[in-house]
């Protein structure tokens, strides 16, 4: 692999970034300061380091982001602040994008990575990779009506739901809050409010909070990112 790539795939900094570096003789490969960009390198077998610091080659990453309200779910918009923007330099560098989306007003679970194959297998509507969203609604929810949801509706000319699977949340008399968690298998534009609408209710907030086996972890704030752990990635793989 040319050296230039190796770098570039570990989140050093873009081709042209590195090329910089390199000529600043900053990089070393088994000790030796190397100023070639094509310079071929095994990424198991050479000890390549940055200042001294050893380099772990690694393609991919694979984040877990409790997005904020007000951030759209893209790599780049020319009006609005995306998840791209929230993240450091580093995981910049290695082109990630947000594997689906969550609107804007969404808060809550969302997973960026480069790696195509993996955000396909969980996008893939074959794979029936279930989602679990907290909800706030103006009204409360009727027995009935959540037989209905959880039934299946018709959103579209074209497109009825897959079954739904609806918690209400048992609240305290003072909280005058209207609480759900609605499990869903498919992720259509506004998909869970225009469910909710459907039997003539608005939801006030929403929060994904579980996507297949992945839960948001509670101490993880608004806004935070951090890559998966090898059990989370378990989860995410199986």
């Amino acid at each position: 692999m040319r050296l230039d790539k190796f770098l570039a795939n570990s989140g050093i900094g873009t081709r042209k970034e590195v090329k910089i570096i390199l000529k600043k003789g900053k990089i070393k490969v088994n000790e030796k300061i190397v100023k070639d960009a094509k310079m071929q390198v095994d990424e198991i077998k050479d000890d390549v380091k940055i200042e001294g610091e050893k380099i772990t080659y690694k393609p991919f990453v694979y984040i877990m982001m409790n997005k904020p309200s007000g951030v759209i779910s893209a790599t780049e918009d020319g009006k609005h602040k995306t998840v791209i923007d929230l993240l450091c330099e580093k995981y910049k560098n290695y082109k990630v994008f947000p594997v689906g989306r969550l609107d804007i007003d969404t808060e809550g679970l969302l997973l960026l990575t480069n790696d195509g194959v993996l955000a396909h297998n969980l996008l893939s509507p074959k794979k029936h990779v279930d989602k679990k969203y907290y909800v706030e609604l103006k009204e409360p929810l009727t027995i009935e009506k959540k037989k209905i949801l959880e039934n299946g509706i018709k959103l579209e000319e074209n497109f009825v739901t897959k079954k739904a699977k609806i918690e209400i949340i048992d609240k305290d008399e003072d909280i005058k809050v209207n609480s759900v968690f609605i499990t869903i298998s498919e992720g259509k534009f506004h998909q869970v409010k225009r469910m909710f609408k459907f039997v003539e209710n608005e939801v006030l907030y929403l929060k994904r909070v579980k996507m297949g086996k992945l839960l948001l972890p509670e101490d993880l704030k608004l806004g935070e990112y951090r890559e998966l752990s090898e059990e989370e990635m378990n989860l995410i793989l199986n």
